[in-house]
């Protein structure tokens, strides 16, 4: 099947997308402006909206997860493995090297250093079932740290960069989250109704996912300098802290991928294994290995009935209700939230890589770190807390979760010199998300373009400075809690958004084998100067 398209010219030079553009801006600053003014009130709304979300499309979430996953699977293992994002004899455009570091770092932000002490702890504490404290549930708690940071997030990732390159590559549509649905809606996506309002949509989500990230980024970095140098606690320093981080980003995102983007990969990778490494040769070696083997057995093992566990025979349905609302259901609309610009990012940089190898290496790379990770780090915060009263990090875990990997260094030796490591972690991992997500924020909202050349950078900078104002104004209204909770209400209808992906898709790529020839033949054209 090959989507037809007029022609262009290559040096046609990008323009702005109005509908898209100013739709997406007027919406996140409407919201924000409307939590800021009545923090009290829409905290208390959003609140009751995500308990209905909770009781009533749990089982949807659910659902809706799994098939994403078993759908990526089967894409991959089936005879569409062998389709690749480009012509038939295409060659990647990245280096294998340079593809997995960049795959490493596009999905793994600062919330894995935010989380890796402090979930299992909650999970051990306020257990969705079970006796709270008990061995039972530390060994729960890891099962559900590793279902949260598992497979099927990175399959959302793996979908929405799947069908988005696959449509621009191989079919020379324009690199946007409108394109992957032209199969189902044809000359009215074109024009640009139902285009626009996907990639308005696309923006808002990204966006709301850009401002918790770094939101819970300048949390971090602010509670390690206030750790380790005495930084007062307060809203000048917070915004200090904003203010460079959100700096440093837009410059990346300036440099574009091949330069900045990519040397904060590999810088990124360096600075996370040496933390890694030294967590677990410092510490409890022989039991963080044991626990490592055993959380992947228990990870395994409960993968199909952890997937549709909605907890509904514990005997306590009010309490896993809840509990379901504050963990699951919200990291699930979270990695939702995160996928239009993390599978933006993956198909920019995926180019010439066939269907399978995109799907393993998403599935794949990121995954076996990210689960090392969480093990070393949730089973020395649980061994610390369980064996060695180090009641300071349990309660940190539950009221201060920026703390808790801080308190949890100041254990090992040399603490004061790894605490400043874990800072400088923590500020590249909130680097790459934040200048990959203003790179792509910046291509949604234009129209034209080359394939391969990324939006101008007044674009770039601007929604930088859109995420820095937004997070600055959400967290000194006291609302950043209730931004956090809109995310999980937009995750809802992007979903449905994913499941038409995957109809486009499966309906495309049985046409293209139906018809190879056309695509073995060399390079297509150039792409179209684009919709909307």
């Amino acid at each position: 099947m090959r989507i037809a398209s007029p022609p262009t010219t290559t040096n046609e030079r990008a323009r702005l997308n109005p509908v898209v553009f100013y739709g997406s801006t007027a919406l996140i600053l409407l919201l924000t402006g409307v939590l800021i003014a009545f923090p009290d009130s829409a905290g208390r709304w959003l609140g009751q909206a995500q308990s209905w979300l909770s009781r009533s499309f749990g089982w949807y979430y659910m659902l809706v997860i799994a098939a994403y996953l078993i759908f990526v699977l089967y894409v991959a293992c089936s005879r569409f493995g062998h389709l690749r994002l480009g012509s038939d004899h295409e060659c990647p455009e990245f280096s294998y090297g340079a593809w997995a570091g960049m795959l490493f770092s596009s999905g793994i932000g600062i919330s894995l250093l935010y989380f890796a002490a402090s979930e299992p702890i909650d999970h051990l504490f306020n257990p969705p079932e079970g006796v709270a404290g008990s061995q039972q549930a530390a060994r729960q708690a890891l099962q559900l740290t590793f279902l949260h940071w598992g497979v099927h997030g990175w399959a959302i990732y793996a979908l929405v960069g799947l069908a988005v390159g696959y449509f621009a590559y191989r079919h020379r549509q324009p690199l946007a989250l409108r394109s992957a649905l032209y199969p189902l809606f044809g000359e009215r996506l074109s024009r640009g109704a139902v285009g626009n309002a996907v990639d308005c949509f696309g923006i808002f989500v990204t966006l709301l996912g850009l401002v918790t990230n770094l939101g819970i980024g300048s949390l971090q970095v602010a509670s390690g300098l206030e750790h380790l140098f005495g930084l007062p606690h307060s809203q000048g320093a917070l915004l200090a802290v904003i203010l460079v981080m959100s700096l440093v980003a837009t410059l990346a995102a300036v440099s574009g991928v091949e330069k900045g983007i990519r040397r904060l990969s590999n810088l990124n990778i360096l600075l996370f294994s040496g933390l890694l490494v030294f967590v677990l040769f410092a510490g409890p070696t022989l039991h963080l290995l044991n626990g490592l083997v055993q959380n992947l057995g228990d990870y395994l093992n409960g993968l199909v009935l952890k997937t549709f566990d909605l907890y509904v025979y514990t005997g306590q349905s009010g309490k896993s209700e809840a509990w379901m609302g504050l963990w699951t259901l919200f990291y699930w609309a979270w990695w939702i939230s995160w996928a239009p610009f993390v599978g933006m990012f993956i198909a920019r940089i995926s180019r010439g890589r066939t269907v399978r190898e995109l799907v393993a290496g998403v599935l794949l790379i990121p995954l076996g770190f990210t689960l090392a990770w969480l093990s070393v780090f949730g089973n020395s915060a649980l061994d610390l807390v369980m064996n060695h009263d180090a009641q300071a990090l349990g309660t940190a875990a539950l009221e201060q979760p920026a703390m808790a990997v801080y308190l949890l260094l100041e254990h090992y030796p040399w603490s004061r010199a790894v605490i400043g490591l874990a800072i400088c972690v923590g500020f590249v991992l909130f680097l790459t998300p934040a200048d990959s997500g203003s790179v792509m924020l910046a291509n949604l909202s234009r129209r034209d373009g080359d394939l391969d050349q990324d939006a101008p950078h007044w674009l770039r900078i601007f929604w930088s400075l859109v995420v820095t104002v937004v997070t600055i104004g959400l967290l000194f209204a006291g609302s950043f809690t209730a931004m956090q909770t809109v995310v999980v209400l937009a995750g809802l209808p992007f979903s449905v958004v994913l499941v038409l992906y995957m109809f486009a898709l499966l309906k495309t790529m049985r046409a293209d084998l139906g018809a190879p020839q056309a695509l073995a033949a060399g390079p297509l054209p150039a792409r179209p100067g684009g919709v909307g």
